[in-house]
């Protein structure tokens, strides 16, 4: 889809990829990018930048999927639909009746709306947790559904669904599958986001970064900022009923991902480790970046030692105007 002209509706844009997607619109000749979110994960300072720019607006009824009547209102008159409203992996397994109502009812609320509204096109956040452990690698968009969890349920029916209002309404969309997403104005609900905050965390305490297992245990990390140029190459693409990789198919271990954090804040101590408890999570997941980038054009620009580089810097920031604004109260 041509973007020029165009009104963007962002479900959950003041989240981690959210914000990351209309900072990457702004640079669009867009001519609207409205954001729907109910901040109860997204924060308001995460859009401080992009909202310098009248071309954004915060939605101003609130942002709750589960409101069909005001999301109806936001979707008046727009032309492309992100959506990545949801709630996070370990909330899921915590609290499976809420994933429900959010991640599958609410899902179909906005699919509900996009087909009402008649949408030229759909970006669907979905996650390479619909894969599960790796049966093979790298994991190709073919790759089984091997999940095990709750979150990944909800991802898969959401694509499912996606499918059917395609193929009985016409509806325009594609899906991503993002692999393990890191960056600035990242937070700890996350789970694989909240082990690399959490060594952070370890090495400013004068400890060294803990591993949960023997640090074998492998994944893809991509950068949130990747994320975005993702979204948007993914709305201006010709591309329909598909999903999509969105990794950099290079396989890191945990062990590496410690050691880097360690070389790059000069820690001296040495990496601690523990026994691994958390049955939710994966052991080995590295995507294949190739369909991506065939088909909609995308492919990761940012190497990890850059990526956490820039993680490490806005992290020491943002405590820092955590603090300032503490001690100022």
């Amino acid at each position: 889809m041509d973007l020029k002209g165009k009104k963007l509706l962002v479900i959950g844009g003041a989240g981690l990829i959210g914000s990351h997607t209309v900072d990457q619109l702004v640079q669009e000749d867009v001519d609207e990018i409205r954001v729907f979110d109910n901040f109860t994960r997204g924060r308001e300072e995460n859009l401080a930048g992009a909202l310098r720019d009248p071309r954004v607006k915060v939605f101003p009824l609130g942002g709750d999927i589960l409101h069909r009547d005001i999301l109806d209102a936001a979707m008046e008159g727009m032309d492309g639909v992100f959506h990545f409203a949801a709630l996070w992996l370990l909330h899921c397994h915590d609290y499976p009746r809420s994933a429900f109502e959010v991640n599958v009812g609410g899902t179909f609320n906005v699919l509900e709306a996009c087909v009402k509204h008649k949408v030229k096109r759909l970006v669907y956040s979905s996650s390479a947790s619909v894969y599960g452990d790796a049966v093979h690698e790298p994991m190709d968009e073919d790759h089984p559904f091997n999940n095990k969890n709750y979150y990944g349920a909800t991802k898969i029916w959401g694509e499912a669904m996606a499918r059917a209002l395609h193929h009985r309404y016409g509806l325009p969309y594609v899906g991503l599958r993002y692999m393990n997403v890191y960056g600035p104005r990242a937070d700890y609900k996350g789970a694989y986001i909240a082990v690399i905050m959490k060594m952070l965390d370890a090495i400013d305490a004068g400890q060294g970064p803990t591993i949960l297992g023997d640090g074998t245990e492998a994944f893809d990390f991509v950068a949130v900022q990747d994320c975005g140029r993702a979204n948007v190459a993914a709305m201006k693409a010709d591309a329909v009923d598909r999903c999509y990789n969105v990794g950099t198919g290079v396989r890191t271990s945990l062990k590496e991902l410690a050691q880097m954090l360690v070389e790059l804040t000069g820690c001296r101590l040495p990496i601690q480790y523990a026994p691994r408890s958390q049955a939710t999570l994966v052991r080995n997941r590295i995507g294949d970046p190739r369909r991506a980038e065939s088909e909609i054009g995308f492919r990761a620009q940012m190497d990890l030692r850059s990526g956490l580089q820039e993680l490490i810097a806005w992290r020491k920031a943002h405590i820092a105007e955590v603090d300032a604004r503490r001690a100022a109260a």
